[in-house]
């Protein structure tokens, strides 16, 4: 029987028989659990900015952010309001719903609490739900971004705690986890997901699954990325994983978190629209949309509407950005 409603009972062997599954088969639970419970169909559409761009002082094998690795990338600083806004107003018209924030930042300083929070409210007037990602909080933090009105926190896994040593070495997983145990309490939605083909094994990708799984509720935004190689970095000439791994990953992550909006993220940019057509029939029900994302290309917004038009998908507006418990009644298994 497919579950079509949250479990926090996975077990990793649970998961595995899973994605072991022929892709048919699991693309039909896949589908299953996303009509019970997203049955309007629709596509979720964030766009991200780079506020503070490199110069940060971890040593996340995957980025061309940090200061540990010669990228090419030169270190800004905090970009100012006025262009924040404009940026996001920007992102309103070309559809976006949701606005997400990043700065290259190992954690949050207290001293500039103040000035994400003011880009925060100044987004939120402008009718987007707002996400931030600023690194590791501490005390008082989370609950200051909540008062701003912050609506997600994204902090991402990346990868399987066995694995996570080798992606990075300048913070352990637990320093993770902590945040998004600082971010749940201040009662913020959590976006957190991971990266496929970091040169991990089919069982860490489980493991990383696994590990989502257990926390309580569930992301409400799960993304997956797929690698985009940076050069001068530790991964920059990784094997390119397969469209088909990414689809399976999807459809995996469709049935365990149901009422999670699913993001396909990083590396639109190199598949074909067939290879996002997979992914979105997989189960991804969100996108990033805009031609970048922190430091990477993306899709044109054309490209987009294009693709989801030959899909006959619409974006999601924020009347139908709640979760699903509180829209649809599920359906029985």
């Amino acid at each position: 029987m497919t579950d079509l409603s949250p479990r926090h009972d996975w077990t990793r062997d649970d998961i595995a028989n899973l994605y072991a599954l022929p892709l048919d088969t699991l693309m039909a639970h896949a589908l299953t659990v996303k009509q019970a419970n997203w049955p309007d169909g629709k596509v979720q559409k964030s766009q991200l900015l780079s506020i503070k761009t490199g110069g940060c002082a971890e040593d996340c094998g995957y980025c061309s952010q940090s200061a540990h690795f010669d990228t090419g990338l030169d270190a800004s600083k905090l970009m100012p309001l006025d262009e924040v806004v404009t940026a996001a107003r920007r992102a309103k018209e070309n559809g976006a719903d949701r606005f997400c924030m990043g700065a290259a930042w190992r954690s949050l300083k207290d001293r500039d609490v103040p000035k994400v929070a003011a880009m925060i409210e100044a987004v939120k007037a402008e009718g987007l739900e707002t996400c931030v990602t600023l690194g590791m909080l501490d005390d008082g933090q989370a609950e200051a971004l909540k008062s701003a009105g912050l609506d997600y926190y994204n902090h991402n896994l990346d990868t399987s705690p066995e694995y996570y040593g080798k992606v990075v070495s300048t913070r352990t997983y637990d320093d993770r986890l902590e945040t998004l145990g600082r971010a749940r309490t201040a009662g913020l939605k959590l976006c957190c997901g991971g990266i496929l083909g970091m040169g991990e094994s089919r069982e860490d990708r489980i493991g990383l699954i696994h590990e989502l799984s257990k926390l309580t509720p569930h992301p409400e935004s799960v993304p997956v990325n797929m690698l985009v190689p940076i050069e001068g970095t530790p991964l920059g000439h990784s094997p390119a994983i397969s469209v088909i791994e990414m689809a399976r990953a999807i459809a995996v992550c469709r049935v365990v978190f149901p009422q999670s909006w699913v993001r396909l993220s990083a590396g639109r940019e190199g598949m074909t629209e067939e290879g996002q057509a997979l992914c979105l029939l997989a189960g991804a029900n969100s996108i990033f949309v805009g031609d970048r994302l922190l430091t990477t290309d993306n899709p044109e917004i054309d490209e987009d509407d294009a693709m989801m038009g030959q899909m006959g998908l619409e974006a999601a507006g924020r009347a139908e950005m709640e979760a699903p418990a509180r829209r649809t009644t599920l359906i029985g298994s």
